[in-house]
């Protein structure tokens, strides 16, 4: 029963295929309340053995709410099966800082209880399985998948809760024979590295892959890999003594800032699992028991205890080591030449079909490696990030987004409680650099990463407001109008010269990089660095992600790229920086085009712009300006208003101050225009403007 596969989707007969579901969704459910036999009676599962989580009961329920909750997104069912134990067992899943603890109390459900809640989820589930309709392949929208998603979750709990069970007290677990640990251990075996010659990693998977995935697993990804060297095995317990034993946790140079946040606050002295008697001597906690120490099973650690021992490393040998990162570890990975759920017997210590624990890190070989798959997984260098082509699944939007925070680093290679979805090649798990699991690491020898960026959502409503309305729907029958103004501007300056132009206010940059299909070079400035920064992120990787408010709390996520809206190959032209328009600096200047989009009514002297655009245009250069004319005092002082007052009792309209300002020096050319925008705040309001457009060409010194 525990060495399970998972599914093949997209294969076979229907009925046949419903009826594998209906095996993996029952074997599933069954192995998941097997692992709470492990208990002695009903008290540790309102334990908090990991004090950033919540107890395992918890958890016994969570995974049966999760199967109703998503159900109910997806439309497959419309009533709640127990509102009470779905609103206290329903979120409150992700891990929190080591330093905010969160001690709320909860008046949980009794194991019968909730064990009762289970029952009547398993007879749901199973009617779902019954009754909905089911054509292959099946894909995001069926209401299979939504059935897969429940069964691949409790799979990844099935994992996280064995580590919560083997953190509890001692007293508090017993052995089952469901759960044998590994009999085989000994002296830890000389490690050394192995050469991995360089070569190319093409990753991320296809919409038509044969079996499920979570959102962050899709899209495409392709890198060359330098050579380096890496560790023939896992980093034993053995090895990591030598470590302990000369005074790596008290060194703070080998730590990083966080990590030595980390270990000061925990009082660390060793790995988790090892249980010092006092004397120096230690034991190893296996998840139902202690055991003597295993001293060539793979430590158990989390990612700044990693990141320390290969400083330690690198300081001890003089060369430069760290954690491999995922490109180096799929480079490995072509070792292996098999995948769940394809193999006969698995490669290495996985999927639960050897033991309920680690075994020795020389026990299972690939190609010159030790467990490139298996035993534990391996923590990386790369935090993990989003492929070309990432979009989240409706049902389960905040599966992966949260932790696109550079603050969660990539796990690879499964453990041996890595069933199912983890279990495959693809998986792309992450965690808090300070949080346990079942996870070690190898080490490389090569050269040092350079420091990740992480690709994360803008949540800051400011700036994603700006970025859907420069990238994003349009709404309300309205045009794009960063694009809208553009054309205009062209269509009016019809062949004339076309080398140079300054786009000034230009926000997130929509509207610098659609000049840039026509001007040879753009200068793309803004008051506002953090506009610039999206910008730049844009023109550097192609994409910027953000979420978009629909109502409270509730956000859509969002991704604009270039290559989409055909500027990728012209955005090189643009050069954004941050400057102040009142205040140029010097080298700005040499225009055919100025444009300044809804800008004028927005600065602190905008007379002063006027003059110095002026300055800064070749003569028969056109200076584009739009403005829905919202003086306000907290932009602009009064008497610095273009217009928007009366003088001598008649209305001075901000048309007639631009002429004032502008016509010792520009003709208008044409009519003014009426470009009208919505901004989206929510997905029920909106502000509908019309912003009025007036193009003025410079006159030669002759003519002025």
């Amino acid at each position: 029963m525990r060495a399970t596969r998972t599914t093949i989707l997209n294969a076979g007969d229907v009925e046949q295929k419903r009826e594998e579901i209906r095996q993996y969704f029952h074997d599933t459910y069954d192995i998941y309340e097997k692992l709470f036999d492990g208990m002695v009676d009903d008290s540790p599962y309102y334990l908090r053995p990991e004090p950033l989580r919540h107890p395992l009961i918890f958890y016994f329920g969570h995974t049966a709410v999760f199967f109703v909750n998503k159900l109910r997104v997806a439309g497959v069912i419309d009533d709640r099966v127990d509102p009470r134990i779905e609103a206290m067992m329903a979120i409150g899943v992700d891990e929190m800082s080591w330093d905010d603890l969160d001690d709320t109390h909860y008046d949980w459900a009794s194991v019968a209880e909730v064990q009762a809640y289970r029952d009547k989820v398993r007879a749901l589930v199973d009617g779902v399985i019954d009754t909905a309709p089911l054509t292959l392949p099946i894909d995001w929208s069926s209401p299979f998948w939504i059935v897969m998603m429940g069964i691949e979750h409790e799979r990844i709990h099935l994992e996280t809760s064995s580590v919560l069970i083997r953190q509890l007290p001692i007293d508090q677990v017993r052995t089952s024979p469901d759960w044998p640990h590994c009999l085989e251990a000994g002296d830890a075996p000389v490690n050394a590295l192995v050469d991995v010659a360089s070569g190319e990693v093409a990753i991320g998977k296809s919409r038509q892959a044969a079996v499920y995935g979570w959102d962050i697993e899709y899209g495409a990804h392709q890198a060359e890999v330098e050579p380096f060297k890496a560790s023939r095995h896992l980093v034993s317990n053995g090895e990591y003594r030598a470590f302990v034993e000369d005074g790596g946790y008290d060194n703070e140079s080998l730590w990083t800032d966080e990590g030595w946040r980390w270990r000061t606050f925990k009082k660390a002295a060793h790995p988790l699992f090892w249980v010092c008697d006092g004397n120096g001597s230690y034991r190893y906690r296996a998840m139902l028991e202690e055991i003597d120490m295993p001293w060539d099973w793979p430590v158990d650690v989390n990612y700044l205890e990693a990141k320390a021992f290969c400083n330690w490393e690198t300081a001890r040998t003089g060369k430069s080591v760290r954690l491999p990162t995922e490109d180096e570890w799929y480079l490995m990975a072509q070792r292996v030449e098999t995948d769940h759920p394809y193999w006969d017997k698995a490669p290495g210590n996985i999927n639960l079909e050897y033991w309920a624990s680690a075994c020795p890190v020389d026990r299972f070989e690939q190609a010159g490696l030790f467990d490139v798959v298996g035993n534990v997984w391996q923590w990386t260098e790369t935090p993990i990030d989003a492929f070309d082509g990432f979009a989240v699944h409706p049902s389960y939007d905040d599966f992966s987004v949260p932790t696109l925070d550079g603050k969660h680093n990539l796990i690879k290679g499964g453990s041996w409680a890595s069933t199912g979805n983890e279990a495959t090649r693809d998986a792309r798990f992450a965690f808090r650099r300070h949080f346990p699991q079942h996870a070690g690491f190898r080490y490389v020898e090569a050269e040092e990463v350079p420091e990740a960026v992480g690709n994360i959502y803008e949540t800051d409503d400011s700036i994603s407001e700006y970025l859907e309305f420069h990238y994003g729907d349009e709404y309300l029958g309205v045009e794009n109008f960063p694009v809208a103004c553009v054309e205009a501007v062209l269509a009016a300056l019809g062949d004339s010269p076309k080398r140079k132009a300054l786009d000034i206010g230009c926000s997130v940059g929509r509207s610098s990089f659609e000049l840039a299909r026509a001007f040879e070079a753009v200068d793309a400035l803004d008051f506002s660095t953090r506009f610039i920064v999206s910008a730049i992120e844009l023109q550097e990787r192609g994409a910027r992600r953000y979420t978009i408010r629909d109502e409270g709390d509730l956000t859509t996520f969002r991704e604009a790229r270039l290559a989409d809206m055909g500027l990728e190959e012209t955005a090189e032209r643009v050069h954004f920086a941050q400057n102040d328009a009142c205040n140029l600096k010097p080298h700005f200047t040499g225009y055919d085009l100025i444009f300044g989009a809804n800008l004028i009514d927005r600065l602190y002297d905008p007379a002063a712009f006027l003059a110095i655009a002026a300055e800064r245009l070749v003569p028969g250069g056109t200076l584009a300006l739009t403005s829905p004319y919202t003086w306000l005092a907290e932009h602009t002082d009064k008497d610095k208003w273009l217009g928007g007052y009366k003088e001598d009792g008649e209305n001075v309209t901000t048309l007639q101050g631009l002429r004032r300002q502008l016509d010792a020096h520009f003709e208008m050319v044409g009519a003014p225009q009426d470009i009208p925008f919505v901004i989206r705040e929510t997905r029920r309001k909106f502000q509908h403007t019309i912003a009025e457009l007036t193009l003025w060409r410079r006159k030669s010194d002759t003519e002025a």
